[in-house]
This record gives C-alpha cells, structure tokens and sequence, in this order.
C-alpha cells in the first residue's frame, strides 16, 4: 500500500498546505459543500478507516483495502483539513508515520527519524514540485537544478546501523519515531553485507535505510511452497517481504529468498557525498546493491521521461515497484530546503496509476466454458495491479483481440492483440483483469493477427458463432470434456442440488476417475451403487475415509428430493439464471408440464430461430444498400415459411408471455431438451428424482388461476411485490398480453400492452381496483 512511505528519509518541520477537494469516490459530497458539522463526522470516519488500514498494512502485512483506496482516503482527509483546519484533530493520520510497532520485538528508537514522502499522480504535480523549489530556493525558471530519478520499490522499509563498518542493528519504520528490532532477521538476506567494504572508507557511524522486497519469481515459489505444506498464501511480493522479516524464528527468514535496495541514510557521522547521486555510488561502494536505474535529471521534462522509461521496463525488472521518486540532487539544497512535519520539501513520489501497469502478453489461450462459450485469456508476465499479482486478464471475445466491439467499432482504436505484444492491463478493485490498450511501437516484427480458433480446442467440436451472439461456442455439447465438467461443477453448486461434500474440487476428481466417473449428473446418484459393486473404494482414494465417503452417499441421497426451481437452475441451461427458473417453475407447476410445452413449441422455436437469422439478415442488406430494413415484414414471412402449427404458437406464445422468459431464454431453453445427448442425460436424471412442485398457489381467492399482467408505473407498490402478492393469491403473472391474458393492471405510462389489451378486449383496470379486488 502506498501510504506515502516507501521512502524512508529525515528530520522534521511543517505540513503541506495543497490539498486536493475532489472526492476520493462518487458517493461522497464535493469538499466544498460540506458544512462544518459534515466535516467534523467525516474526519472522525475517515482517521478511523485509515488507521484500520494502517494496522492490517504495516502491524499485520495484511491490507484491507487497495492502495488506490487508501491513497484517496487520505487525500480526502487532507482536503477536509485544508477546509476546515479548527477540525484538523492532534492525532490526524495526515501527520502520521506507518503504524506503531507491535509488542512482538523489542523496540528500537531511530536517531533520525524515518519520515515518508509526499505522493504525486499526475504530471502537473511534478512541474508544481519544481516551481515551489525554486521559489523556496529563490531560484529562477532557468536557473539549472539537478535531480535524481529512482524506482520506488514496493517493499518493506528497514534501517541498518553499522558501527565501525560492522552491522550492530536493523529496525523497522514503525511510527517513524519507534521501529522493531529485526536485527538477527536481517543478518540473514544476501544483500545485507554484515561489514562494510574497508577500501570505500565508511564512517565511523552510519545508518543506510532501504527497502527489503522479493522478486517476483521468488515470491511465487514461496505462495506453492505454502500451498503445499497447507500454509498462509500471500497476496503480493510486498506481503511475503514483510511476513517474512518479521518472523520470530530468524530461521524462517533465512529460509525466504528476500533482498535488499539501500538508497537513503539517516545518522552518520561523517557525510557520504556532496549529492544524492553520488552518495548512492558511495552506498555501492561500501557493499550494498543500489538501483541501476537511477538516473540524474535536469529538470521536469527529463523527470516525466525518466518515469515513462520506468514505467515500461516495470514488467521486466522482476520485483515490484509501484512509482518514481524524484529528489533534488544537491544535497546541500536538501538541506536549505528541510522537512515538513512527515515530509521532505526535496522530495516527491510519483506513484504509477494504482489501477494500471504495463507489462507483456506472453500468451493468448482459448478456455472452454459450461455453456460452450470459447472465452479467450491473457496469459501475461507477471505484475502487480491493485496490490494483487496479475498473471491473467480477461479478453472477453474474439471481436476484443482484433481491436473491434461486438457491433464492428473500434476499441483501442482498432489497434488488435498479439502474443508479445506490451500491453496495458486494468484492474479496478475485485473485477477481473483486462488488457485495455496495447504499445504498437513495441510490437515484436514478423507477428500476425491471433488465429482465433474455429474448433474446440478440447474437443475439436466446430465452434460456431450464432447471429447477435459476442462469443464462439462448441458444439459438442456433452462430449465436450470442459462443458460435462463445468455442469456438473454449476449443478453441484450452492444455488443448484447443494451437496455437502461434493464440490468443484471433488467433481474435477470424479470426472477423471476410471471406475467412478461422474460424467453427467445422473451419475451421481448411482455413485453409491456403483461403489458397492467395485473393487476400488471409495474410502481408500485420497481425501476419503469410511466416515467421509458414507457421509457423501447419504448427502447425495438427501438431493434426490428436489425442488422443481431447483432443478431447473441446476441444468446450466444458458440464460436460465435462478430467478428465470423459479418463473419458469411456478409458470408451469411441473417438469411433465415444463417438457410438454417444451415439445409442443419446438416447430414454433425453429420458426422464431430462422425469422431471426432472416432480420439479421435484411438488417446487413439494409445498411449496405442505404435503405431502411423490413423488419417486421421479413420475420413474419419467415415464420409463414416455416409454417409452424396453432397449438406450436400457442406453447410458444405461452412461453415467452411467462413473466420474465423472453425469446432469448425461450430459445436456449428449446434448444437444450432438444438436443438429443443433452435430452437423454435430462431424462437419466429426472427418473432418479422427486421433483417437488412449488409452493401451491391460493385458489380461493378473485384471481386464482387468472393470468395477469402489470404494466405503466406502481405507484403504491414494487413491480416486485406487486408480483409476489398475485401469485401468493393464485394467479399467473405474465410479461407480455396475449389471448391467454385474463387482467391487465395498467399504472400510468402504461402503452403498448395497454393497447394490445384493448384490441384483444381484455379487462384492464388501475392499480386502486387491482388493489380493492385482492383485498388490500
């Protein structure tokens, strides 16, 4: 987490009067419109969050919230203060250092204190930076000024006191003031040299401060290391850095591949160097590893470039860095220019976007999902985005890779994807990761377009993409390995049967078992039977005992009962998601009825399925030729065409007049029990069960067994609970009218359906009368 203290530096004096007034996020009101009452709880809110956030990140290398949270906590906090300074509290986390050491090692009083840095976001921020130097140093516009360029390493701060050229202790930051004494923890990373080297002349009394990290390679051979032994996985290199130096057993430590960068000082009895650059070349001399990409710069120009170079090569480096500092290079203007009460006035972190980072697409792989959906991914070179180490993104379709939506605009202005590409790769709190930009000048010669695959890659099914559809499926239904497995993790799943003991886990071990395969959902309750009549128990495999196998047989046949809702849900059909199935549940009241209608709308379906491929069709033709499309005369002599029958259009009308179920729906739904493998998988499985109806509807009431539908606005209540209450009653509830409708509830805005009512003359009424006929 940035915390603005990754840079460990000293001496104090007085704090920034800049503050930013924007919001740190939408739900909270602009600065300037907070009255003084508002700012007061807002200040005690956010000093209680930041230090909670301060404990779980330096007391505990545990964050709870990201760094770009964090950062835009305590700007926020700053803008308040800058607002209304009377309310500014003695204990404010805006002159806080880190977090106050823990009781776990014996604490340590830094001679000179370890004080944090001011953070900058954008480029404006560093051309200010430079005009409030030279106006404090009274120096003109073309007055040369020098400074330093340095990657700002994502580790864990630490001050190392040598006496004599010989290491006699090493603290943590701490609270700046109080740090923890990991000296023994320390003496065991390779960087850490235990003497000075004698030729570079060390001072009698030196402290090099710095910062101790992991490489990326290292960090995830530690997280299988853990995995394995069943320990604690970290979350980023920076985590397992400061985990591991605060181990109470020193031979943990020495067991965990840290390193070190040294860049800065604190007491010392004689001076390194007339400047920065050159104290750290004296730093290097003396036995430590400094940052090979430091660099002098004259100015902020020189100062943005040298960021953009870091910032590129930020994929490659290995370990985590999350900015650059800058610091004025003289250090006798260092010293004219002093402290704030946390920070230097020489020296500015400019943090990288918390959410953004640059790195290379090693990879594009093709994986295969439940409903057949070939779903591309990013296979990248690791790095870290949100303070999570992201090795994968998301690539959402093949239209994305080729730099076009799925209605042919072009994203990323047309620019495609190809493996060795650098890419920018954009992760906003818990949602996935994706590849938003790609750097052409970067791209490798001799690269072609990605060949986005026409067959399943696990099956070698033809994958194909149906009108209006973003994604390539595979055909191959259940003989596809990934779709099976995929269902039979949706239909074990908390939402569908449930089984206790029977998770994704154990289902990706069936699925590969030679004897007790489950390879389609009716396996599952013969696993029982099966087992009995096998020679290889199931209490002898891995992870199973007597106790745990009899407890997964009785679990499993607990689920034989099942709700009709439930089992819906449970088929991964595509579309049907738990609300749609409970619909389609009380709709029909049975799975007999379900499947009836089902076969009885097929011709229907198919007629539907063709008008749609007809309108797509005329739609295409219809843009090419300048013109406008007939739609509705073209779908409707497609479905003249196809002829389907009036008990077909009736079914199908039914269907889709069900609250909720759409032609969309309607048509996967179709589709999937018409499917003869998936069908008679279906049926397997049905026979094994008892499908229980869903709650019975009340019959003595004025709308039992009437279709209704609602229409315009509610305005005493929900569509929701308007729903909820007619079918608690009995009736029906429909989405759209049809001759089958018996009541039409019309609120005010009410159009089409209303229309469509009184052509077919059905009753319509308000919601007053609605309300008077049901009682309430």
């Amino acid at each position: 987490m940035s915390k603005a203290v990754s840079d460990p530096v000293s001496n104090p004096a007085s704090n920034p009067a800049s503050a930013p007034s924007s919001a740190p996020s939408s739900d909270r009101p602009d600065v300037a419109r907070l009255t003084e009452a508002a700012a007061a709880a807002e200040i005690a809110e956010l000093a209680g969050m930041i230090a909670d956030a301060n404990r779980a990140y330096h007391g505990e290398d545990a964050p709870e919230i990201t760094d770009a949270e964090y950062d835009a906590l305590k700007r926020r906090l700053q803008a308040i203060e800058a607002r209304f300074p009377a309310l500014k509290r003695p204990d404010s986390p805006t002159e806080a250092i880190g977090a106050a050491p823990s009781g776990t090692f014996a604490k340590v009083r830094h001679a000179v204190r370890m004080l944090s840095l001011e953070n900058a976001f954008d480029d404006e921020e560093i051309a200010k930076f430079d005009e409030r130097i030279r106006l404090y140093l009274g120096l003109g516009p073309e007055a040369p000024l020098w400074f330093t360029a340095e990657p700002k390493i994502d580790g864990l701060s630490l001050s190392l006191r040598y006496e004599g050229g010989k290491l006699v202790q090493a603290a943590t930051r701490g609270d700046g003031e109080i740090g923890e004494n990991v000296t023994a923890n320390a003496r065991t990373v390779a960087d850490i040299p235990e003497l000075l080297t004698p030729e570079a002349e060390p001072p009698a009394v030196l402290e090099v401060r710095g910062e101790v990290y992991m490489s990326h390679a290292d960090f995830e051979a530690l997280n299988t290391q853990q995995a394995a032994a069943g320990g604690k996985r970290f979350a980023n290199p920076r985590n397992a850095a400061a985990g591991s130096l605060r181990q109470l057993d020193a031979g943990v430590t020495a067991a965990r591949p840290l390193r070190f960068f040294a860049y800065a000082w604190g007491e010392m009895s004689a001076p390194l160097a007339a400047t920065q650059s050159a104290a750290i070349a004296r730093l290097k001399a003396l036995g430590f590893s400094t940052n090979g990409l430091t660099e002098r710069c004259d100015g902020p120009s020189a100062l943005l470039a040298a960021y953009r170079r870091i910032e590129q090569k930020r994929a490659t480096l290995g370990y985590d860095i999350d900015g650059v500092v800058y610091k004025v290079d003289d250090l006798a203007l260092q010293a004219r220019l002093g402290f704030r009460s946390t920070t230097p006035r020489w020296a500015i972190a400019h943090k990288f976007p918390a959410e953004l980072a640059w790195t290379r697409l090693e990879a594009i792989d093709i994986q295969v999902g439940r409903t057949g959906a070939l779903s591309p991914v990013a296979r990248l070179a690791p790095v870290t985005v949100g303070g999570v180490v992201v090795s994968n993104a998301t690539l959402h379709n093949e239209d994305y890779i080729a730099g076009r939506s799925a209605s042919g605009e072009a994203i990323r202005d047309g620019k495609d994807l190809r493996p060795g590409d650098w890419v920018q790769v954009k992760r906003a709190g818990d949602v996935i990761p994706k590849v938003v930009d790609v750097d052409l000048a970067r791209r490798p010669a001799g690269t072609t377009p990605f060949d986005f695959p026409q067959c399943c890659p696990e099956c070698g099914s033809p994958a194909e993409r149906e009108e209006g559809d973003a994604v390539r499926r595979c055909t191959g239904g259940l003989i596809c390995p990934a779709q099976a497995v995929e269902k039979l993790k949706h239909f074990v799943s908390r939402a569908a049967f449930d089984i206790d003991g029977l998770g994704a886990r154990q289902i990706e071990m069936f699925f590969a078992d030679p004897d007790l395969g489950i390879r389609d959902p009716a396996d599952i309750f013969t696993l029982a039977a099966r087992d009995a009549a096998n020679l290889g128990k199931l209490r002898n495999r891995d992870g199973f005992g007597d106790r745990s196998a009899g407890n997964l047989f009785r679990a499993i046949e607990e689920r034989r009962r099942i709700g009709l809702g439930r089992l819906i849900f449970a088929l991964g059909i595509r579309h049907v998601g738990e609300v749609a199935a409970q619909d389609l549940a009380r709709h029909y009241g049975s799975w007999e009825a379900l499947v009836a209608a089902l076969d009885s709308a097929r011709p229907a379906a198919l007629a539907h399925r063709a008008a749609d491929a007809a309108e797509a069709q005329e739609r295409r033709a219809a843009a090419a030729e300048g013109r406008r499309a007939r739609i509705a005369e073209v779908r409707g002599a497609a479905i003249a065409a196809a002829a389907p029958s009036p008990d077909a259009t009736a079914a199908w009308d039914d269907l889709t007049g069900a609250d909720g179920i759409g032609p969309v729906l309607a048509l996967s739904l179709s589709d999937s029990l018409a499917n003869p493998r998936e069908r008679a998988a279906i049926d397997r499985l049905t026979e094994m069960l008892v499908i229980e109806p869903p709650e019975a509807r009340a019959t003595a009431s004025p709308v039992a067994g009437k279709t209704v539908v609602f229409t315009g606005t509610l305005e005493k209540m929900t569509r929701a609970e308007a729903k909820a209450r007619a079918e608690a009653l009995g009736a029906k509830v429909a989405g759209s009218v049809s001759a089958r409708t018996d009541l039409l509830v019309a609120g005010p805005g009410a159009g089409s359906k209303a229309r469509e009512a009184a052509r077919l003359g059905i009753e319509t009424i308000d919601e007053d009368a609605w309300l008077r006929l049901i009682g309430g």
